[in-house]
């Protein structure tokens, strides 16, 4: 592929300004919130507003992990959006304590409740404090609060803010251990089990934050579990400050704090914009900020890294997935170079799978977020600039009305996001590749593979498939033999 280094990465405006937001392509950000509760153990994701929020949330996960999924609620009404919900807020943390015995409650803010200016943090304090003063009261769980108005972010950004609020909350200066903490960001539970996988084989014990392989995605059970098992310990939660590394995978996160390395009186605050900034700044915890590992390169950073914390080569095994990984590349290159992808999703997904695209011969020609200003466009040029001789087409904080109008004259061969673009395959007749969340018109999504060698291949070998499928379709005679 021909390569031109000094290519830098533009953006357009909207072909068409308007105020509506048409079939969105982000999510609320309480709801990223909610995933990132579930994934510690004995925890309830608590939201602190109407009951419509935690219903809707509710089913929109449910779809997806085909898990049962409770989310607590403050369920305020007509009247609290005057009079404030403080008092539905304290019965609300008194019945989950009843009803679910949880040793944690993430307790995440609404719309409303952000609007009508309730301090949750002081209400928390106060609650703690009465609670303390209570004769023969039963142990008070841990409260995390994380404020998460819909309208600041996405549901990305919930996710990294409830991650890092719990870090901020509970992780102690505790003593030095050889743990490593592994911050994987917001992927699939069978990713999370392949990352413990992975680490276990390099011998390292690994703090994952959050971990809801087993939570979202749990064995068939005679009785209904009210909080099901695994998640992070709470135990393991609080030693992060003393581990001897941390690994946080995004590229968006590491652009943010990169940013945060620059001289200048900012210096501190960006820093903990992320968790891993936050253990590196206030416990002195070294971070390794890697992009999310999906395809070659970046999962050969990853290994690099891990190889350097374990102080050990890769073992076979992974050695062995590489080289067949490779081997697939050349099998397949024939079928996949030269197509044109449109990218969608969660941003540090959207790099990722851009950077294995390019690597395998698909040029993505848009690659499209609903996030904005979390050094998406800088991320996409990092992975493309040295393979790309022409950069892709960069959006940020669009729908999928604007994706479509975007992608119009770009003519795609392909969609590569989750199943909310589905209704653009169908109209331009080309193949979804079904990766991210949600996915809910399809069975499986959260056993989707995307992460590291094994992913990769996976990944490949289904684009491929599709490519394939698509060409029998349109063939007037067909054909059984590649």
């Amino acid at each position: 592929m021909e390569t031109n280094p000094t290519t830098t990465i533009t953006t357009k405006q909207p072909v068409s300004p308007y105020v509506s937001t048409t079939n969105a392509c982000k999510l609320c950000k309480p709801m990223g919130a909610c995933l990132a509760f579930r994934g510690i153990e004995g925890a309830i994701p608590f939201l602190h507003g109407s009951q419509g929020c935690a219903t809707y949330m509710r089913r929109y996960i449910i779809s997806h992990f085909r898990e049962p999924m409770d989310i607590a609620s403050s369920s305020l009404g007509e009247k609290h959006a005057v009079y404030g919900g403080e008092a539905n807020l304290r019965q609300g943390l008194v019945n989950v304590m009843n009803k679910y015995g949880a040793g944690l409650v993430g307790i995440a803010t609404t719309c409303l409740t952000e609007t009508i200016g309730d301090d949750v943090p002081m209400i928390l304090k106060a609650f703690r404090q009465e609670w303390a003063s209570r004769e023969g009261s039963p142990e008070l769980p841990l409260l995390v609060n994380v404020s998460t108005p819909s309208y600041s972010g996405t549901h990305m950004e919930g996710f990294h803010a409830a991650v890092r609020a719990m870090v901020d909350q509970l992780a102690g200066g505790t003593e030095q251990h050889d743990g490593v903490n592994l911050l994987p960001g917001f992927v699939s539970p069978a990713d999370l089990r392949y990352l413990k996988e992975i680490t276990a084989d390099f011998g390292l014990r690994t703090i994952l934050l959050p971990d809801y392989s087993d939570t979202l995605d749990g064995p068939a059970l005679e009785d209904y579990e009210k909080i099901p098992r695994g998640g992070t310990p709470v135990r393991d939660l609080v030693s992060m400050g003393g581990s001897r590394a941390t690994i946080e995978l995004g590229r968006t996160l590491s652009a943010r704090r990169r940013a945060g390395t620059q001289p200048g009186p900012t210096v501190m605050v960006r820093g903990l914009d992320t968790a891993g900034g936050l253990l590196e700044a206030r416990f002195g915890v070294p971070l390794h900020g890697l992009g999310m590992p999906i395809g070659l390169r970046e999962s050969d950073r990853f290994f690099e890294v891990l190889q350097d914390v374990a102080g050990i080569c890769m073992p076979e095994k992974h050695a062995l997935e590489r080289g067949r990984l490779l081997d697939a590349l050349v099998d397949g290159h024939k079928v996949v170079f030269g197509k044109r992808a449109v990218v969608y999703g969660e941003e540090d997904l959207v790099v990722g799978l851009t950077a294995f695209l390019c690597e395998i011969g698909v040029k993505p020609v848009l690659c499209a977020s609903g996030g904005t200003g979390n050094g998406f466009r800088e991320a996409i040029e990092a992975v493309t600039r040295d393979i790309l001789f022409e950069p892709p087409e960069v959006r940020e904080g669009v729908d999928f009305h604007e994706i479509a109008e975007e992608a119009r004259g770009l003519s795609p061969d392909i969609l590569v996001g989750h199943s909310k673009g589905y209704h653009l395959a169908r109209r331009w007749n080309i193949p979804l590749i079904r990766v991210g969340f949600p996915i809910h018109d399809r069975f499986g999504g959260q056993r989707t593979l995307h992460l590291g060698y094994r992913g990769a291949l996976a990944l490949l070998d289904r684009l491929i498939n599709e490519l394939l499928e698509r060409k029998q379709e349109d063939s007037p005679v067909g054909y059984t033999y590649l």
